[in-house]
């Protein structure tokens, strides 16, 4: 009882936050669920669940803003839906410690994209040819390591897609639609090798919906993007360090 009840609230908190930054909380809710005690195998597919469940939401906002670019989109969303199952499939076959690495460094990355980076607009829009080859190539990427690792993918998606010259919102809305695809055909990689906890699943997937919905509507009153995107790479950073102590150790 103890665990649903504090997963419930860590999910909610954070579903919150990340709906505000625009990003799906799974590459949190990984590191959070193990150190409370559920073991890998049902905290991998359970994060990547939450992740379609609260960035839904997003995502159709989104596209009824007109905010999703599917010429360039496409190719990232097809790509990344083929192989994330492969990358989960593997998930069970990976060394514990290696997998844990991986993970540090994968929220190494996020926080430095969180507290660093900011989107440069190109000058020169790119070949179709370039579209889709660096679509498809990120989309791969993401994919198989948001598949292996129970996150959405997001932060590899994001920058590149600034970088073919998307506008900042656009950028995120073709995003947050490649992630929701990508995160379920990942959950259903591990969802297939059984070992889900049925009561944990509905308890958190409800939270992470409401933490989603009134973290969307906090955003146009409370913190500004810059603020909070600060504050999650800070707290990205810390778990980062607390599992590379543990591993170390």
């Amino acid at each position: 009882m103890t665990l649903y009840l504090v997963s419930a609230v860590l999910v909610f908190v954070f579903s919150g936050l990340l709906a505000m930054a625009g990003l799906g909380a799974a590459f949190l809710f990984v590191p959070l669920f193990y150190y409370l005690g559920v073991p890998l195998a049902q905290a991998t597919p359970t994060a990547l669940l939450l992740n379609v469940v609260s960035l839904m939401f997003a995502a159709f906002n989104y596209w009824r803003g007109k905010l999703v670019n599917w010429r360039v989109g496409l190719p990232v969303l097809v790509t990344a839906v083929v192989l994330s199952p492969f990358g989960a499939r593997l998930t069970p076959s990976v060394n514990k410690g290696l997998l844990l690495s991986l993970f540090a460094a994968f929220l190494v990355f996020a926080g430095f994209m969180m507290l660093f980076y900011r989107a440069k607009p190109r000058h020169h829009a790119l070949s179709r040819f370039m579209e889709v080859g660096a679509g498809a190539g990120v989309g791969s990427v993401a994919g198989f390591l948001g598949g292996l690792l129970g996150v959405g993918g997001g932060n590899f998606i994001l920058p590149v897609l600034n970088w073919m010259g998307l506008d900042a919102k656009v950028a995120a809305g073709t995003t947050s639609i490649v992630v929701v695809f990508s995160s379920f055909s990942g959950f259903l990689g591990h969802a297939t090798m059984g070992g889900l906890d049925p009561v944990f699943v509905g308890v958190t997937a409800l939270m992470a919906a409401l933490g989603s919905i009134v973290g969307s509507q906090l955003m146009k009153t409370k913190l500004s993007s810059a603020q909070l995107k600060k504050i999650i790479g800070v707290l990205l950073w810390l778990i980062a360090a607390k599992m590379i102590f543990d591993l170390v150790t």
